[in-house]
C-alpha cells in the first residue's frame, strides 16, 4: 500500500487491511513493509519465511514511514543512510564509495527515533502545557467572575450604608422637626398669657371709666371730694427671643467617612500554582496506563465522527420486565434491565434471559455493570448499594446511612464508583473507590448552594466530569472534581431529564420527555454545547428513559411503555 493509500486508509471510519483483496479491520501494522494489516494477514505475514522476521506492532505504535529522496549523485539510488561523521544523508552507493570506514545510522531508524522524541515532546505540549495553561486562563476568568461578584457585593453594601444614613438622617430631622413645633407652642403659650393680662388690663381700664364717670357726676360731688383717684399701672411685659436656625457643620469628606471605604489589603498576592512536569508527566502515565484496558476497542475514536443520520441496528425484548427504566451493558455483550416494578433482568443481546432477580425496589432500579462482569445496583428501601458477581452470589457492598441512594455509576476510566442520594431535601453524590470506601463528597457550590435536586441517573465522562440527570432542577449539572461547570436545561420550555450516559468522544446523550411532553434524546457536547436531537418521535421514540453506550459504540435505548430494547448506530 502507498503512503497516500495509507492517509486515505486512516481517514476513513476504520483502517482497511493492506493486503490486497482483504478490506479487514487493519489493526495492526508492519514496520518493514509499511503497511496495516488484519489479525489473520498478520499472522501469514510472521508465517511467511520472506516477512517472519518483520517488527509487526498495534497500529497506533507504527513507525512513521520515511519520505523518499533521491541522491543527487546518484538519482536512481535512495537516500537512506545517515553518516554519523560527516553528519549527512546519503545514498547506500555514496557509503561504500567514501564514507566506508565510517560510523552510520538507518536514515529511517533514526528519522523513527526522532519522531518519537518530537512526539513525546508534542504530547507533553498537548497534555501539560497547553492544560497547565488552559487551567491558568481558567482560573482567571474564574476570578474575573469572582471580583465581579465581590464589587456588586460592595457596592450593595454602599447602598444599604447610605439607606441606613439616609434613614437616620431622617429620624434625626423628624425628632427636630417635632423640638421646634414643642418650642413654638411654649412661646405661643407665653405670648397668649401676655395678651390675656392686656385683656384683663383693659377690662379693668374700662371699669375704672365708667367709675370715674360716676365721680364726676354732678349728683355725687361729694364723691369728687372724698375719693383719691388710684390708675393701676401698665402691665409689664417681655417679647419671645425667636429661636434661630444654626446650619450643621460637615463636608464631603465627613460623610465619605460615615459610608466606609474601601481598599485593597496590604498582602502579598498569591503565586498562582503550577503542577510541576515531572509530577504531572508520572501521573499521566499512571492515567493512561489505567485508561489503556477501557480504551482498546476505541484506539481510532479520532477517526469517528457524528454520522449524518442515525440507523436502528436492532431492537429485542426482554422477558420478565415490565418497562425499561434503566440499561446496562457488559463487556460480555450481555446487558442488565430494569423496570418500575423492582424487577432486574440480565439477557444476552438477542434478548434471551439468563437470571431474574426481584429486587425490593421500587420505581426504577440503578444499576452499572463494572469491568470484572459485577453488577452493582441501588436498594432504596434499605439505603445500600449490592454487588452481583458473575456467579451470581450477591452481597452488600456499601450502606449509605441516611441518605437514599438513587443512582449509581462505575467509571471505566478509574474504577472509582459514583452514587447520587437524598435525605429529605438535601442531595448529593459520593464519589467510593472501588473497593467501597469513601472518597468525596459533592453536595453544594462555592456559593454555598446546593447543585442537586434529585439526582436519579448519574455517569462520568472522559474528560472526568461527573454528569447527573436532576427529576427536580429540570436540567443536567455537570462539575468536575466537585466544581460546577454548567447547568443545561433544553431547548424547549419542558425539559425531563432521565437516562443519562457519554461516549468515547465526550458526547453526553440525555433523555427528555415525559407522557405529556416531547420525547428525545438530547446530543451535548462535553462542554454542555447542544449538538443535535438525536432521537426524536420520528425514529418512533416514546418516553426514553435509559440509554448506554456499547463498546462497539452503538446507543442502547429503554423506553418507559415497553419491554424493548432499540439499538442505534450514530457514529461512523
Amino acid at each position: 500500500m502507498s503512503e497516500s493509500s495509507d492517509e486515505q486508509a486512516a481517514g476513513q471510519h476504520y483502517l482497511v487491511c493492506g493486503t490486497e483483496d482483504c478490506q479487514e479491520n487493519g489493526q495492526f501494522y508492519c514496520n518493514d513493509c509499511h503497511r496495516p494489516l488484519c489479525e489473520q494477514c498478520r499472522d501469514e505475514h510472521l508465517k511467511n519465511p520472506d516477512t517472519k522476521t518483520h517488527e509487526i506492532v498495534p497500529y497506533r505504535y507504527r513507525k512513521q514511514r520515511l519520505s523518499v529522496d533521491k541522491c543527487k549523485h546518484h538519482p536512481t539510488w535512495n537516500v537512506d543512510v545517515f553518516c554519523q561523521e560527516c553528519q549527512i544523508s546519503i545514498c547506500l552507493k555514496c557509503f561504500k564509495k567514501e564514507h566506508q570506514s565510517h560510523n552510520f545510522d538507518v536514515l529511517e531508524d533514526l528519522y523513527a527515533e526522532k519522531y518519537a522524541l518530537w512526539q513525546g515532546e508534542f504530547s507533553k505540549i498537548q497534555k501539560y502545557f497547553l492544560l497547565t495553561t488552559q487551567g491558568l486562563k481558567n482560573d482567571i476568568e474564574e476570578d474575573v467572575t469572582e471580583i465581579k461578584k465581590i464589587m456588586e457585593s460592595i457596592r450593595t453594601s454602599m447602598n444599604a450604608e447610605a439607606e441606613s444614613l439616609k434613614n437616620l438622617v431622617d429620624e434625626v430631622t423628624s425628632e427636630k422637626k417635632k423640638h421646634t413645633h414643642t418650642m413654638e407652642k411654649s412661646l405661643l403659650k407665653m405670648l397668649k398669657s401676655q395678651e390675656t393680662t392686656y385683656d384683663d388690663y383693659i377690662a379693668y381700664l374700662g371699669k375704672m371709666n365708667d367709675e370715674f364717670q360716676e365721680y364726676l357726676s354732678l349728683t355725687n360731688k361729694k364723691l369728687l371730694f372724698s375719693e383719691t383717684l388710684k390708675i393701676k399701672t401698665i402691665p409689664e411685659t417681655t417679647r419671645p427671643v425667636p429661636p434661630v436656625f444654626t446650619k450643621g457643620k460637615f463636608s464631603k469628606d465627613d460623610i465619605s467617612k460615615l459610608l466606609g471605604s474601601v481598599n485593597v489589603p496590604n498582602i502579598k498576592p498569591e503565586k498562582r500554582k503550577i503542577q510541576p512536569l515531572e509530577t504531572v508527566t508520572t501521573h499521566m502515565k499512571s492515567t493512561e496506563k489505567q485508561l489503556e484496558q477501557s480504551k482498546e476497542k476505541s484506539y481510532m475514536k479520532q477517526t469517528l465522527s457524528l454520522s449524518s443520520s442515525v440507523t436502528k441496528v436492532r431492537e429485542y425484548s426482554v422477558p420478565d420486565v415490565d418497562r425499561v427504566c434503566h440499561v446496562s451493558v457488559e463487556k460480555s455483550d450481555r446487558l442488565w434491565v430494569s423496570d418500575d416494578k423492582g424487577n432486574l433482568v440480565q439477557a444476552d443481546l438477542q434478548g434471551n434471559q439468563l437470571q431474574k432477580i426481584q429486587t425490593s425496589g421500587r420505581m426504577e432500579i440503578y444499576h452499572t455493570a463494572t469491568q470484572d462482569g459485577d453488577l452493582i445496583y441501588t436498594d432504596k428501601e434499605k439505603k445500600k448499594i449490592c454487588r452481583i458477581t458473575p456467579d451470581r452470589k450477591i452481597t452488600d457492598f456499601i450502606k449509605t446511612g441516611d441518605w437514599t441512594p438513587l443512582s449509581v455509576h462505575f467509571s471505566r476510566i478509574n474504577g472509582d464508583i459514583l452514587v447520587g442520594m437524598v435525605k429529605g431535601r438535601e442531595a448529593k453524590v459520593t464519589r467510593y473507590s472501588k473497593a467501597g470506601k469513601e472518597i468525596q463528597n459533592i453536595q453544594r457550590d462555592d456559593q454555598g448552594q446546593g447543585l442537586y435536586g434529585h439526582p436519579h441517573y448519574i455517569t462520568e465522562n472522559i474528560n472526568g466530569d461527573i454528569c447527573t440527570s436532576d427529576m427536580l432542577k429540570k436540567a443536567v449539572v455537570v462539575s468536575k472534581s466537585g466544581q460546577h461547570r454548567f447547568s443545561y436545561t433544553g431547548q424547549g420550555s419542558v425539559f425531563c431529564p432521565y437516562g443519562i450516559c457519554t461516549d468515547v468522544l465526550g458526547h453526553i446523550l440525555v433523555c427528555n420527555g415525559t407522557l405529556f411532553s416531547i420525547n428525545t434524546v438530547n446530543l451535548l457536547d462535553q462542554d454542555g454545547g447542544f449538538l443535535s436531537l438525536i432521537l426524536s418521535p420520528q425514529q418512533g421514540i416514546a418516553c426514553p428513559r435509559g440509554v448506554c453506550v456499547d463498546d462497539e459504540n452503538n446507543l442502547h435505548v429503554g423506553q418507559q411503555h415497553t419491554n424493548t430494547v432499540t439499538v442505534y448506530k450514530y457514529l461512523q
